[in-house]
C-alpha cells in the first residue's frame, strides 16, 4: 500500500450493523405523545421541565397527535370507559411503537379495585415498561425511559416490534363491553 494511502482513513470510517444504526436512531429520537389522565401526568410534565429535562435522553418533543409520536406514556387512571379510546389512539400511532405505563393506577388498577377502573393498562394495550409509585417522581420516569431505550437497543429490524408483543395482551371481556357500549352510544360503527 502506498505511503500517502496509509493512516487516511481511520479516522473517517465505521462499521457498523444496520441494527445498531436504526436502533440508535429510534432510540435517541423518541417523541412521546401527551397523554395524562390523572395526578401522574403532573410528574410527567415536570420530566419535561427545565428541571429533570428529558430532552437530555432524546425524548423531549411532546407531541400533541397519535399519528407523530412513537412513544405513549400512560400517565394515571384508566377508567374502562376510556380503556376504548386507549386502544383507539395506541391504533393510531404508527409503527414502532412504545408504551410506559407511569403510576400504580395505570399499572394494576392502584387502590380503585372498582366496578369502573381498568386493573392495569396492559388488559388493553401492550406495555413495555412499567413505572411505579403513586405518583413516580421524574426520576422513576427518566429510569424507566432510559429501560425502555435499553429495550430499543436491543431490538432488530428483522421483525416488526409490535407483532412479537401483541401475544403479550390479555383480551378482557369487560374491555369489549365498554368499548361496544360507548361506541353505541356515541353512535359509532365499524
Amino acid at each position: 500500500m502506498p505511503a500517502w494511502i496509509e493512516d487516511r482513513f481511520e479516522k473517517n470510517i465505521i462499521t457498523t450493523t444496520v441494527d445498531s444504526l436504526f436502533n440508535w436512531a429510534r432510540k435517541s429520537a423518541l417523541w412521546p405523545m401527551t397523554f395524562g389522565l390523572a395526578c401522574c401526568a403532573i410528574e410527567m410534565m415536570a420530566t419535561g421541565a427545565s428541571r429533570f429535562d428529558m430532552d437530555r435522553f432524546g425524548a423531549g418533543i411532546f407531541r400533541p397527535s397519535p399519528r407523530q409520536s412513537d412513544l405513549i406514556i400512560v400517565a394515571g387512571t384508566v377508567t374502562l370507559k376510556m380503556a376504548p379510546i386507549v386502544r383507539r389512539v395506541y391504533d393510531q400511532m404508527p409503527d414502532p411503537k412504545w408504551v410506559i405505563s407511569m403510576g400504580a393506577c395505570s399499572n394494576v388498577g392502584g387502590p380503585f379495585d372498582t366496578y369502573a377502573t381498568l386493573q392495569g393498562v396492559d388488559h388493553v394495550i401492550p406495555v413495555d415498561v412499567y413505572v411505579p409509585g403513586c405518583p413516580p417522581r421524574p426520576e422513576a420516569l427518566l429510569y424507566g425511559l432510559m429501560r425502555l431505550q435499553d429495550k430499543i437497543d436491543r431490538m432488530t429490524i428483522a421483525k416488526r416490534p409490535t407483532s412479537v408483543r401483541f401475544d403479550d395482551v390479555k383480551n378482557d371481556p369487560r374491555i369489549t363491553q365498554a368499548a361496544k357500549e360507548e361506541m353505541d352510544r356515541i353512535g359509532m360503527k365499524i
